[in-house]
């Protein structure tokens, strides 16, 4: 199912899931919530997604491709430690796709409870990089990034 944006017009509308212990004031797409073309979700309890027709990104998938332009992102947005409980309310079957690993995340991360990912992005960065890989509007989406400037470096040079 192609979801239909929050105007009404046919998708695609890109969907955030968070985790209900993500804390919103430290989240990075927080600057993000009001736009028209993401849909963000709290995963509270009972809380399922039918994820048929998205690109589910993650991080060991095939990498995302022009092939892929078409089809609405789900980002799944929480702690590393926490992300299976985020996956296990999704129904239906995503495409699963990553992100080039030459990708850095500039957001310098540090966890006393467990080790993230090498190839872990913050998730504004990773809906940012999914939506340029893709062709799709990215305008305003690193304004409130603190940093920004510092991710994008790495655009540069690829």
């Amino acid at each position: 199912m192609i979801p239909e944006s929050v105007s009404g017009e046919p998708g695609p509308c890109d969907v955030v899931i968070r985790h209900p212990k993500e804390k919103k004031s430290k989240c990075s797409l927080q600057p993000l919530v009001g736009r028209m073309d993401i849909i963000f979700h709290e995963a509270g309890s009972g809380f399922k997604f039918d994820a048929t027709g998205y690109i589910l990104l993650q991080v060991d998938a095939p990498v995302l491709s022009e092939a892929d332009a078409g089809l609405p992102l789900l980002l799944l947005d929480s702690t590393w430690r926490l992300l299976p409980q985020l996956e296990a309310t999704l129904t239906g079957i995503p495409t699963p796709r990553s992100l080039p690993p030459w990708l850095k995340t500039a957001y310098p991360r540090v966890s006393k409870i467990s080790q993230d990912p090498a190839r872990g992005l913050a998730s504004v960065e990773a809906l940012y990089a999914a939506r340029l890989l893709a062709g799709r509007p990215i305008d305003g989406f690193l304004d409130h990034y603190y940093w920004k400037d510092l991710f994008l470096e790495q655009f540069k040079k690829s």
